[in-house]
């Protein structure tokens, strides 16, 4: 092969390259783009007119309804994270399952579980398990590399767990090449972020299982590496339990029932249940604030706890209204029944609105609302940067033909799909040790799935599996970014080794997971399929 024909595959290089030098992503991405497309073009075969597509792409991009998502899903989980839910799960659960040896470690592993779906930010997740857990664990006699190990672990459970920003990221990528390749393949079904949620569910909670199913086997044969917390350390009364576990758990649980239910039961799409989740963890968060002056009657009508309550029930009835009656309003005729549902609806819509002046109220004055608007911006805004990036590299790679290079390498596989397929994910998970799951999502992903698409790989089944990788590249070292989040807020006494030791085992059983769902593809295509 000529240097020009090479020229596709040193561009790859060269950007990992670029990459691994710390060098700022989208930044990194953008300037390989543009320095291989003056050398395409002074060797012939790329034309800076190809160049003239970006604009439209940047602004097809921005355009995107299903992006909006991002900055939402980001706000609810920064939201969470500054309201304390994990505090009281974490104190909840370890009196649930403390009697039990390593009854801390599921603990850990369930509370990740549902922060998880509340939030789905490894980072916010893993720093605040980190400081409440782990001390805990390492005082109750829990092994350092076992401590470490399940926090990392049910910290990443976010990115497969829906709602994930990684799902909904994927989502966004594999639709948009699989309707680029639909003409050519058969039996097309139009595919959704909501799809890519309902193919994610099953398999995460698989996860789950492995994860809570080691703890318990390393009870069994390691006693000693997991403790049962003492009986005058936790909560005995049962009664007592049972209420707290009822107020510390029934409202999160209905915020994650109103976001993926939405979406499941498809009243509403990812977009618009991000939003009612950007609601739901705001009135969550002004009712668990807790005021540094008691309050009186008056204000917690107007600006406390009544307005926020009645809020959130108002949420509920609009659901219920919204699978009941036919709200729309552009319609030349409306029924009496819709006619009365929609004024009803106009009267809840006011009574959220109320609610949410209230909870933004609070967050303001205890300087809680700035935070979370910063974080959601930064993270929204280094999203969207590496996108644009990515989308500059992808044309200019695909110009100099990258997309038939691919195509032709992963069809010499032996093995056929399979032997591609299997390529794909070693390739993945490899970059995984060095890269973030956003620079393989808008780098590798755009052009490997168009291959595999066209070779009847169904796209659910795909992008679940690519998520599970991506989720290891969070616990591999030695860039694993969960390890590093648990690195910077772990006591001395944790190493760097012991933190790299206890993330190993739970590195093999995602990957016995992404191994169950290659090899029972229902685990992941079955919910999808029943709920369309």
């Amino acid at each position: 092969m000529s240097f020009v024909e090479w020229l596709n595959l040193l561009m790859f290089v060269f950007v990992i390259g670029a990459l691994l030098s710390g060098y700022p992503v989208a930044f990194a991405l953008a300037g390989t783009a543009l320095i291989f497309a003056v050398i395409g073009w002074s060797q012939g075969v790329f034309y800076l007119d190809d160049l003239a597509f970006l604009p439209s792409r940047l602004f097809g991009t921005v355009q995107n309804e299903t992006l909006i998502a991002v900055p939402l899903f980001v706000f609810m989980g920064v939201m969470l994270e500054r309201s304390k839910v994990a505090e009281d799960l974490l104190d909840t659960m370890g009196s649930l399952f403390g009697s039990l040896r390593g009854g801390l470690g599921i603990s850990v592993i369930l509370v990740g579980t549902l922060l998880a779906a509340s939030t789905g930010i490894v980072g916010a997740t893993v720093v605040t398990m980190g400081l409440l857990s782990l001390p805990t664990m390492l005082r109750r006699g829990y092994s350092p590399e076992i401590a470490s190990g399940t926090i990392a672990a049910s910290g990443t459970l976010g990115q497969i767990i829906p709602p994930s920003i990684v799902l909904i990221l994927l989502g966004d990528v594999i639709s948009s090449e699989y309707q680029n390749v639909q003409f050519q393949v058969s039996n097309y079904i139009p595919l959704s972020v909501g799809d890519l949620f309902a193919g994610a569910l099953i398999p995460g909670l698989v996860l789950v299982s492995l994860y809570v199913i080691y703890l318990i086997v390393t009870a069994v044969l390691r006693p000693a590496t997991m403790p049962a917390i003492p009986t005058d350390e936790r909560e005995t009364n049962r009664l007592t339990l049972l209420f707290r576990v009822i107020r510390v758990l029934v409202p999160p649980l209905i915020l994650m029932v109103a976001v993926l239910g939405s979406i499941l039961a498809g009243i509403a799409t990812a977009t618009e249940a991000s939003a009612v989740g950007a609601v739901g963890a705001t009135l969550l968060a002004g009712y668990r604030l807790r005021q540094r002056q008691k309050e009186n009657f008056l204000s917690a009508f107007f600006t406390g706890s009544i307005p926020i309550l009645g809020a959130a029930l108002a949420v509920l009835a609009l659901f219920i209204l919204t699978a009941q009656y036919d709200l729309r309003l552009t319609r030349e005729t409306i029924p009496a029944t819709d006619q009365m549902a929609i004024k009803v609806s106009f009267g809840l819509c006011i009574l959220i609105a109320w609610g949410l002046v209230a909870a933004l109220w609070r967050m303001f004055r205890e300087q809680i609302l700035s935070h979370t608007v910063i974080q959601t911006t930064k993270i929204t805004a280094m999203v969207f940067l590496i996108l644009m990036g990515a989308t500059l590299f992808s044309l200019v790679f695909r110009g100099l033909g990258g997309d038939e290079t691919v195509a032709t390498f992963l069809a010499a596989m032996p093995g056929g799909v399979w032997g591609a397929l299997l390529a794909v994910m070693v390739t993945m998970f490899i970059l995984g040790f060095f890269l973030d799951f956003i620079e393989i999502t808008f780098v590798v992903v755009p052009i490997v799935a168009p291959v595999l698409l066209l070779m009847g790989v169904d796209p659910i089944w795909l992008g679940v599996m690519m998520a599970i990788n991506l989720q290891t590249s969070f616990l591999t070292p030695p860039f694993g970014f969960a390890l590093f989040y648990l690195r910077g807020v772990a006591p001395p006494e944790v190493t760097t080794g012991a933190i790299y030791r206890g993330a190993l085992p739970f590195v093999g059983l995602q990957i016995i997971g992404l191994a169950l769902v290659a090899l029972l593809p229902w685990l992941a295509t079955a919910l999808p399929n029943a709920l369309r």
